[in-house]
């Protein structure tokens, strides 16, 4: 009996501490969006992110009212469906790269699914390639794709994300060559400011751009 009410406590301590990770329900895109991602809360596995990485993201863009917003590395959805949550508030938009199809169909059915849709341009292909390419002015990067290619994700993105914006890197915590290339490229300018958020378990680096070169 002892083990049964000690589950039980666990259960219901989960139950309380995810469910205070969620914003206040405001709108029924609201109710939408978060019915979806507590029935799914166990479901994304395939390199997404945490429920706790996701709230961070989430706070980032409402707590600095972002509007331009990119992510590399969609994989099926998960951060991106955070970020157009918050988007959808601040009258922002999303764009994510995703480069393998599969993942790239699920992740855009999902997002239909949480009702974000309306709020995220899903672009399939090679971010190597896409990145670079892209037009306009940022204010919000989220990388997490190919961790040996993050400082070459920043410089390309760095001309384009407007002072006061950010550039945040998932996975900050692994100890690879590639992680920790950026971390030293990005900690070494003047005219950025990296934090870590302390919540999150994989590393979340936040890296503030206070101004223009």
């Amino acid at each position: 009996m002892k083990l049964k009410y000690f589950w039980c406590f666990i259960i219901v301590l989960f139950s309380c501490t995810s469910h205070g990770q969620y914003p206040e329900v405001e709108n029924e895109l609201d109710r939408k969006v978060k019915s979806f991602l507590e029935e799914n809360a166990n479901n994304w596995r395939d390199m997404n992110v945490s429920l706790t990485d996701g709230r961070i993201l989430y706070d980032l863009i409402i707590e600095n009212n972002y509007t331009k917003a990119l992510e590399i590395g969609t994989s099926t959805g998960h951060s991106a469906i955070w970020m157009a949550w918050a988007l959808s508030k601040t009258g922002g938009k999303l764009i994510t790269i995703e480069i393998d199809k599969e993942r790239y169909l699920k992740a855009k059915a999902n997002f239909k699914k949480a009702g974000v849709d309306d709020y995220i341009d899903a672009r399939l292909g090679d971010a190597h390639e896409l990145v670079p390419g892209l037009p306009g002015k940022y204010d919000f990067v989220f990388s997490d794709a190919d961790k040996y290619w993050y400082k070459n994700y920043f410089v390309a993105m760095d001309p384009k994300l407007e002072a006061g914006g950010c550039f945040t890197a998932h996975n900050t915590s692994m100890g690879i060559g590639g992680v920790r290339d950026f971390l030293e490229y990005i900690e070494s300018l003047d005219n950025y400011r990296t934090t870590f958020a302390e919540k999150s378990r994989s590393g979340l680096s936040v890296s503030y751009k206070t101004a223009e070169k």
